[in-house]
This record gives structure tokens, C-alpha cells and sequence, in this order.
């Protein structure tokens, strides 16, 4: 069985150390995302130690560096639920990965439907591995494999497997843009901005170096050197200002960005162990509206 895209493994290793490693309360409760990965893929993407077992993460880099992905899900869950009670019941996710939100998340997903897209390997390999787990598909949730470098549209592909393009929906994008080019993306976006009013885009992007604190450099050099390793180098960074111009330009015309600063203060303030959003990545909230 071939394995999963390594940056996927490393984003569920994230999300569930916070699980194994912090202290209570949870920002975000997913004990499942470690479970997926075996001890052969969790040695590929170098998140085994030599001395075997888990590689220990409670000191305060790596407390920064899964605090990325701690916070970027949750809120990506608060826009989720935000948007249901709006009555948008459709959820597409890019580049999916290994993301668990429809198998943890039972409290929601009985009124959403869930589109999970990605390469066809990394989905096969999940849905073995969520098979020999003895964890159920749940009912809402359809696999679109989609080869992203092939052109095909990620709108056609989810339509088939059952999208419905006349009711709005939350399409999320999270560790994607760095890896695609500038023009991939605005395509990305121009697509969601076509879709009903109501529809909402949740993406993360990387800022340029120059605007990444000095305390956080060598974080984000060893991430990005890893990224480049597994064969994903970053291509693509966006300051604020570009971001916001760029989705506005796309169609989106309800546009807000939350940055670091934002994540830190709406989902760590107080904690004692170290956890924290690294500067570096902010993400995009944007929504057609009736009147677009």
C-alpha cells in the first residue's frame, strides 16, 4: 500500500499532538489524526524518535510549530459551524489530506455534506487505513480524487460526486497555497466566487520572509527546508495587502484576514504550555454575498 502525501502526515501529527502533549483545556479535540498514520509513516515523514515512539513535543518550538495547525483548524470549524446554523450545508475540502473533521465531528456532520479532495493515493491509502481501524465512513462524506497538476476542475469533479453548484457551501483550502502558483490559486478562487451566493473560502497563505517576526526564522526555515525535502517546496507567498486584493479581484466581495495575532488571542490567550501560533501564516475568510 503506497503511503500518503508526508505534509499530510505531518498536519495530523500536529493536530494530535495537541492532544498527547498539552495541557487541558483542548483548543481542538483530535486523537484520531495519530491513529492513521502507522509507525512506517510516521518514521517517513521523520516524526518517529530514534529511541522509538512518538517524537516527544513539548518543548516550545514544536509547541509553535503544531500551534499552526491546531489553530487553522479550529477555526475552520467555528466558520463551519458559523455557516450551518446560516443554513450552508456543504462542505468542500482541498487538498484534504488526512483531515478528520467528518469523523469527529458527528455533532455536525448528520446535516452536512462533506467533500474531501485530494490526490487519489493519499485517499485510498486513508480510506484503507480507516477501514483496518474499524472506523466507519460516515454517510455524509464523498472522496473526489483529483490530480491537481492535470488542469481538471476541482468544481466538475465534486459536482459528480454529488455537489450541488445552486446552494452555497464553505470551501476550505488550508497549507495548500505555498505549495500551488499564484495563477492555480486564483483560478481556485474565481471558480468558489461562481459558485451560489452565500459561499465562503477559507484559506491559509504564507507570508514573505521579510514579514515573518525574527523570532519565529528559523521555525519557519526548518519547515520550509522539511517541505522541500518530502518534495513540496514553497512557491508562493503572499503579503496581506496582495492576499486581500487578489480575492476581492476573484469575486469574493465579504473579505476579512486573520492574522497571527488574531489565532493567538482568540485561542491561546492564557495558556501556560506554550502554545502558539507561529507569525508567518494568516489565512483569508471570504464570502460571496446576495448581491455580488
Amino acid at each position: 500500500m503506497a503511503g500518503p502525501d508526508l505534509t499530510a502526515v505531518g498536519a495530523a501529527y500536529g493536530r494530535a499532538a495537541h492532544v498527547l502533549f498539552d495541557e487541558p483545556p483542548l483548543v481542538l479535540d483530535d486523537a484520531i489524526s495519530i491513529r492513521l498514520a502507522d509507525e512506517d509513516t510516521l518514521r517517513a515523514a521523520q516524526l518517529w524518535a530514534p529511541e522509538g515512539g512518538l517524537l516527544a513535543a513539548r518543548d516550545e518550538p514544536r509547541a509553535r510549530w503544531r500551534g499552526t495547525f491546531v489553530a487553522r483548524a479550529r477555526l475552520v470549524e467555528d466558520v463551519v459551524k458559523e455557516r450551518l446554523a446560516a443554513g450552508v450545508s456543504q462542505l468542500v475540502i482541498l487538498g484534504a489530506g488526512l483531515d478528520t473533521f467528518a469523523e469527529r465531528r458527528s455533532d455536525l456532520t448528520p446535516r452536512l455534506r462533506i467533500f474531501e479532495v485530494d490526490e487519489p493515493g493519499t485517499q485510498r491509502w486513508k480510506q484503507e487505513r480507516l477501514r483496518a481501524l474499524g472506523l466507519p465512513l460516515p454517510e455524509c462524506l464523498r472522496f473526489v480524487p483529483l490530480n491537481f497538476e492535470s488542469g481538471e476542475s476541482w468544481v466538475q469533479a465534486v459536482t459528480g460526486a454529488g455537489f450541488d453548484r445552486a446552494r452555497p457551501a464553505v470551501i476550505v483550502s488550508t497549507g495548500v497555497t505555498q505549495y500551488i502558483t499564484v495563477d492555480a490559486f486564483t483560478t481556485t478562487l474565481r471558480q468558489a466566487a461562481a459558485l451560489a451566493p452565500g459561499t465562503t473560502v477559507v484559506a491559509t497563505f504564507i507570508l514573505p520572509l521579510g514579514m515573518v517576526d525574527p523570532g519565529d526564522h528559523e521555525l519557519r526555515a526548518v519547515t520550509e527546508e522539511r517541505a522541500a525535502a518530502r518534495g513540496f517546496p514553497w512557491i508562493s507567498f503572499y503579503t496581506p495587502a496582495d492576499m486581500l486584493a487578489l480575492t476581492v479581484a476573484a469575486g469574493l466581495d465579504d473579505v476579512r484576514q486573520v492574522s497571527t495575532s488574531d489565532l493567538n488571542a482568540r485561542y491561546f490567550a492564557g495558556r501556560r504550555d506554550g502554545l502558539r501560533s507561529p507569525s508567518g501564516e494568516h489565512l483569508i475568510l471570504a464570502t460571496r454575498t446576495a448581491g455580488s
